[in-house]
C-alpha cells in the first residue's frame, strides 16, 4: 500500500445502515480517509491482516463476537491499531473493560456528526504529539483525547462562554484564578469558577490551592491542553 497521510480508518459496524452513516460522518472529517467498512468481528480480523489501518471504529455487539473480545485477540496478536468504541453499552464495567484494553475514545449510540467530528479531530491532535515526555507533556497528550459535549453542559451554562474560558486557559502561561479569568471573557467571577470547576471535574483543566499570607487558599486553575 502507497504511504498516505490521513488517518486510516476501518468501519466495524454490523447494521448497514448505521455503517454507511458512519462511514459519511467519517469521511466528512478532514484528515481521515475510510479504508473499508466491515460488519462482523472475523471480517474486521481479516481486514486488518492484509491492509494499513490507524483506527478502528467499532460496535461492540457484532453477530460472532463482542467487540472487547475482537480488542483483546488483537492486542494479543501484537495489533496496536487504536480504537474508538462506537456502541450502545452503557453499562460501567463495559466501559472500564474498554479502557483496559486500550479503547482510546467511547462513544455511546445515538449520537450526532458534531460529537464524532469532535472525537476524530481530539484523537488527531493526540497521534500529532511527539517528543520527549515529560509530566506536563503527557497531560497534554492524555488531555487532547478528552472532549466536553457542549449539548449535554449543565442548565445555565452555554458552549460559547464555556469556549472563551477554555481558549482563555490554553493562551495563558500560568495558572489563573477565576477572577483573573473573568477578566480576560468578560463574564463575573462567579461565573468563571462554574465554568472552571466543570472544566476540572470533567478532566480538561487542573485546580491547585495558591496559599497566600493571609485567609484562605485562591483555586488557581489551568489547562491540560495547550494551544499548538
Amino acid at each position: 500500500m502507497s504511504e498516505r497521510s490521513d488517518i486510516v480508518v476501518l468501519v466495524v459496524e454490523d447494521e448497514p445502515i448505521a455503517a454507511q452513516a458512519h462511514r459519511e460522518f467519517v469521511e466528512r472529517v478532514p484528515g481521515f480517509t475510510v479504508a473499508g467498512v466491515v460488519h462482523s468481528g472475523a471480517e474486521a480480523s481479516r481486514f486488518l491482516q492484509s491492509e494499513r489501518v490507524d483506527l478502528l471504529l467499532l460496535d461492540f455487539y457484532l453477530p460472532d463476537t463482542h467487540g472487547l473480545t475482537l480488542c483483546r485477540g488483537l492486542r494479543a496478536a501484537g495489533n496496536p491499531v487504536d480504537v474508538i468504541a462506537v456502541t450502545s453499552a452503557r453499562d460501567l464495567d463495559v466501559v472500564k473493560a474498554a479502557v483496559s484494553v486500550g479503547i482510546v475514545q467511547y462513544l455511546i449510540k445515538p449520537f450526532t456528526f458534531a460529537t464524532l467530528r469532535d472525537k476524530l479531530t481530539a484523537y488527531a491532535r493526540y497521534r500529532q504529539t511527539s517528543g520527549e515526555a515529560d509530566q506536563s507533556v503527557v497531560d497534554r497528550m492524555l488531555g487532547t483525547l478528552r472532549t466536553v459535549d457542549h449539548a449535554a453542559l449543565p442548565k445555565g451554562m452555554s458552549g460559547e462562554t464555556l469556549e472563551a474560558i477554555t481558549n482563555a486557559l490554553r493562551e495563558a502561561s500560568e495558572e489563573l484564578s477565576a477572577a483573573e479569568v473573568g477578566e480576560r471573557t468578560g463574564v463575573s467571577r462567579v461565573t468563571a469558577r462554574r465554568y472552571l470547576e466543570y472544566l476540572a471535574d470533567n478532566g480538561l483543566a487542573e485546580r491547585r490551592p495558591h496559599y497566600g499570607h493571609v485567609g484562605r487558599p485562591e483555586l488557581r486553575y489551568r489547562s491540560v491542553v495547550k494551544q499548538a
